[in-house]
């Protein structure tokens, strides 16, 4: 039809020609097909772009039409290939509602635009469906940082593995082609909450950091997927950074959380606070699970991995399992701390708020500061006390002898190490264990003292606080 049309070969020159025959053959055969029509959508853009409107536009009024028919209504006239679905399928089934989305995909991004606007603006499709629609553009045409190839400066898909600063004039283009994609893709997004799930908006925001999209393009990724962050996995946080590809922007991952905690700021009626509160409870897991892997970075400063522990306000984390694996992990990976440091990070454990599994471990953890243990000795103890009182008398007896028990191996643990010999850590309470003869000391005074308590009936003993009892082991000591 363009050469035709090029060449003059119309009714004015001769009857019949080429031009007018190609014209209904286009009418009558190209546009009533789909497979046809985002074809021929595909080859006149390649050549033309927006110049060529009488077959571009006609192209795309008849895939927008298919698209809004009802899927009863649509012939199954090829294969379906999305990932997941059975193709063996009786003829008389429903196509399923996406059946659409994976052919559009191949197109350009702006016929692409074209085509989402005009069907966003019929209201006649929900918004899930097309935020599905520009999932499936997005996965073929943006590769996620995460998994970019790390032997070659590109990847099958053209997407680049080395920062676009470093890069030639070809993967310049490349990296304009990729963060115009994304930018369309992001103002593309429904408005509706639900329409794209909280994965996919991280991996947009991944891609946006990697390509140097717009700070525009960022900011609203960031809040759209504050507002879902509690549908996210520990890894969709991970954001590489562009200067870096093994390292990880935590910037951009605090003002992620920081966006979902401003929710909490709003008022808001009952049912969308217990909503709120399961997604908090949600997204505290996640958080810790991120901060393991944020642990495993040995140059990570501890100044600001206590900052990203306290990200998270504490009524947040409901257990502090989490958060003690996270901290044990940065330790474990750290061994060069000072005791200052050790002591900083696990203040941020609540003893109180770990699982009898995961404090016992932390009991015989060599890497936890005494003050931690102790703490956790305590709080063991009072939970035996309280145990002990609503049971029978012999249970209880032998739940505290357990817990005398655990102090004593402490105990005589820290005997057999060399003893201090500097006066001048007299006054320091918070010493690892093993590390002075007059830790041990105290550790047997706690011993003696537990068991006699243990001889005592429950109802003639006075719980104390775990700040008093300890105030009464500096005295001891």
């Amino acid at each position: 039809m363009l050469a035709a049309r090029f060449l003059r070969m119309t009714e004015a020159v001769a009857k019949g020609n080429l031009v007018a025959k190609l014209e209904t053959f286009f009418d009558s055969c190209v546009l009533q097909g789909w497979k046809d029509s985002v074809a021929a959508l595909q080859a006149a853009w390649r050549i033309s772009g927006w110049n060529e409107s009488r077959i571009v536009q006609p192209c795309i009024d008849s895939i927008v039409e298919k698209i809004l028919l009802p899927p009863s209504k649509v012939t199954w006239s090829y294969t379906y290939t999305r990932p997941g679905y059975n193709s063996t399928r009786k003829p008389h089934q429903s196509v399923p509602k996406d059946w659409w989305t994976e052919d559009i995909s191949d197109l350009d991004i702006e016929v692409f635009r074209s085509v989402i606007s005009t069907v966003r603006a019929s209201r006649l499709l929900p918004p899930p469906l097309i935020g599905e629609a520009l999932h499936v553009y997005a996965c073929k045409h943006l590769v996620d940082p995460l998994h970019v190839a790390s032997d070659a400066g590109l990847t099958a898909n053209g997407v680049l593995h080395q920062p676009p600063q470093s890069s030639d004039d070809g993967e310049e283009k490349l990296v304009a082609m990729q963060r115009r994609v994304l930018e369309s893709i992001v103002t593309m997004v429904p408005g509706e909450p639900g329409s794209v799930t909280g994965r996919f908006l991280l991996r947009l925001l991944r891609v946006a950091n990697y390509v140097s999209a717009s700070s525009s393009t960022r900011a609203q990724l960031i809040r759209q997927a504050g507002s879902q962050l509690d549908e996210a996995r520990a890894a969709d946080l991970l954001i590489p950074l562009p200067s870096d590809p093994h390292a990880y922007d935590v910037g951009t991952a605090e003002a992620v959380l920081e966006h979902f905690l401003a929710q909490f700021q709003r008022p808001a009626p009952t049912d969308e606070r217990r909503r709120m509160s399961a997604a908090m409870e949600k997204v505290a897991r996640i958080f810790d699970e991120y901060l393991r892997t944020i642990a495993l970075d040995r140059s990570f400063p501890v100044g600001k991995f206590v900052d990203l522990v306290e990200c998270l306000p504490d009524i947040a984390r409901s257990d502090h399992d989490g958060l003690y694996y996270a901290i044990d992990i940065y330790l474990k990976e750290h061994p060069e701390l000072s005791k200052a440091d050790k002591k900083r990070l696990c203040r941020l454990i609540d003893c109180r708020k770990l699982s009898p599994d995961v404090r016992a471990q932390a009991i015989a953890n060599d890497r936890m500061p005494l003050r931690t243990i102790v703490q956790l000795l305590f709080v063991e103890q009072e939970r035996t006390i309280g145990a002990a009182a609503g049971s029978h008398a012999a249970s209880g007896g032998a739940a505290d002898r357990a817990s005398v028990g655990v102090i004593s191996q402490l105990a005589a643990g820290t005997k057999d190490e060399e003893p201090a010999s500097s006066a001048g850590h007299k006054s320091d309470v918070h010493r690892p264990r093993r590390d002075h003869a007059r830790v041990a000391d105290g550790a047997s005074a706690m011993a003696r003292s537990l068991s006699a308590s243990t001889k005592t009936p429950p109802a003639a003993r006075k719980e104390r606080t775990p700040e008093e009892t300890g105030s009464r082991m500096r005295n001891k000591q």
